[in-house]
This record gives C-alpha cells, structure tokens and sequence, in this order.
C-alpha cells in the first residue's frame, strides 16, 4: 500500500476526537467510565447466569451468552479508543484495523442472531407454553447460539473482509474515526469502491434482515396472545416476562437505524457521534435493563449480594 509520493505505509492513524483537543481528558474520563460499567454490568449479569441456580433457564443462557458478547464487543473498540485518547497516538496497523472492523461487524451480526433467537424463547414461553420445555431443551439452545455466532463470525463479514484487503491507499493513511470504520476506509481508499457499497448492503440485507424481521414477527404474535388473554393480571404477567427483552431490541435497532439510516450530514465528524450510540448504548444498558425489570435477576443479584456480604462478615480476620 503506497502514498502519493509512493512511500510505503504499513498502518492507519486514527483521528478520533482530535477536533476537541481541549476535552481530551474529560472524554478520557466519559468513556473510561462508560466501559468500565459495562465491562462490570456484564460481567454480574454472566456470572448470575452461571452460578445461581435459579436462572437455569433457556431465557438467561441466551442472555449469558448476550452479556458474553457485549464484554468482547466494548473490548473490541475501547481500550484502544482509551488509549488514543490518553496517549495521543491512535496509530494502528494493518492488520489490527481489518480484524478490529471484522471483530466488530461480526458480533453486531451475531448479535441480530441472538435477539432474534431471544424473541422466539419469548415467542415460544408465551404463544406455546405447554410446548416450551420440550421445543427448547438444552440442546437446542446450544444450537441456536452456536448458529448465532457461527452466522456471526464465519459467514457474514468474512465475505466483505477479503474484498476489503484487496484495496490499495495512496491518497491518505489518516481515518476520520476513533475506530476502523467500514465506510471511514473506502472513504480515505484510491480504488474503485462502488461494488464495495453495494456488497456492504446486499450483505447486510441477507444477514440481518431476517432476524430483524423473525424478531418483529415473534413480537407480533406475542402481542397478539397478550391482547387474546382475559384478564388485566394475567396480560401483565405475560408482558412482563418479554417486557426486558423488548426494550433491548428497540435500544439496538434503534440505534443502528439513528447511525445509519439517517441522512447523511454534511458535517464530517457526525458519523463518529452517531456510531458512538450502537457502540456504548446498547451493550451499557443492557444489564440495567435485565437488573430493573426482570424480577428473577433483581431476586438473584440481592440474595447473591447478601451472601456474599454475609460471608464477609462472618469470615475471621487473617493477619
């Protein structure tokens, strides 16, 4: 890959937030805080998932292995994000920024996948009740989550990221963005990148459209057997056991669809805000969700806390 003088160049440099050099380290602090809640929220919520007994449920094993990939996903993009920002070097090479962008788009894909087998848990508790334990036993949630990443990871951007390797860079090393952005990198590319746009659409389209619609059409049902059940107690009931799981679709379709199916601004640094929203929002609020609307998670976390707290104080001082 060459420059303009033909001067080989073997990394990118990310600007990130340059533009607002006076608020380096208060951004430093956001985003610092920022990941390390949602690293932590994960984490309890994983851990929850893992070791109590009473969420030995096919609804928290997928919700286990979402907290999992929210972990790998805030991972992905902030600690060097973090850095940058400390240091002033967003320098990266080659090789990081594809698998970066790879790792990225992956787990957005896979993530599609696992709300989209969510929905239908919830689908299946609510519209197929006497039906439930035996349509998704432990094997079959294995499976669906296996498939979740396995579309992820294996099939959805690996086709886009062969394409991508084989772009040359001769105009600029510099990308406007604090993370390997898809776009940001055709953007700043010498070569012909038209089929690259439309493959990014076709591809998507293909891979995350049907969840998206799967989804929608579970909630359709679901709403649809709420609204058939005759008394006020039993419709809150229902709701109440989808009601989490229904606020996290809307948060992360929502802010895919604000970054990108909003008009393009002319404003060259509005993609980096918008992003901004699918990147933290999502993976943040997932476990405040879970933690305050999900009565069984709020029970496990209290008595875990309390037993742990109980220990502590019941446990000898070693000197």
């Amino acid at each position: 890959m060459m420059l303009g003088n033909q001067t080989r160049i073997d990394k990118f440099i990310l600007l990130g937030f340059q533009e607002f050099y006076e608020f380096q380290i208060f951004l430093f602090l956001s985003f610092l805080v920022i990941y390390i809640v949602t690293v932590i929220g994960n984490i309890l919520i994983l851990m929850l998932v893992i070791f109590d007994q009473h969420l030995k449920m096919p609804m928290y094993f997928f919700l286990g292995s979402l907290s999992f990939l929210e972990i790998c996903y805030s991972s992905n993009i902030f600690p060097r994000m973090l850095s940058a920002l400390l240091t002033g070097n967003g320098s990266i090479s080659f090789s990081n920024c594809f698998m970066q962008w790879y790792l990225c788009s992956s787990l957005v894909a896979t993530e599609c996948c696992l709300l989209c087998v969510m929905s239908y848990d919830r689908y299946l508790a609510i519209c197929k009740p006497l039906h439930y334990l035996t349509i998704m036993n432990s094997q079959t949630c294995i499976h669906l989550t296996a498939s979740s990443w396995i579309n992820g990871f294996a099939v959805f951007s690996i086709l886009l990221i062969l394409m991508l390797q084989r772009l040359t860079f001769c105009s600029s090393n510099e990308i406007n963005h604090y993370f390997c952005n898809y776009f940001a990198l055709l953007k700043i590319s010498c070569s012909d990148t038209w089929l690259l746009e439309i493959m990014s659409y076709v591809v998507a389209a293909i891979f995350t459209l049907p969840p998206f619609l799967l989804t929608l059409l579970s909630y359709v049902c679901i709403i649809d057997a709420i609204l058939k059940i005759p008394s006020v107690t039993g419709r809150q009931k229902a709701f109440s056991t989808c009601s989490s799981h229904l606020v996290v679709v809307s948060i992360f379709y929502g802010s895919l669809m604000t970054a990108y199916m909003l008009p393009r601004s002319e404003n060259r640094d509005m993609p980096k805000f918008s992003s901004f929203l699918y990147i933290a929002l999502p993976p943040l609020a997932n476990p405040f969700i879970y933690s305050l609307r999900n009565k069984e998670v709020r029970e496990a976390l209290r008595n875990n806390i309390g037993r742990f707290v109980l220990y502590k104080s019941t446990s000898p001082f070693i000197i």
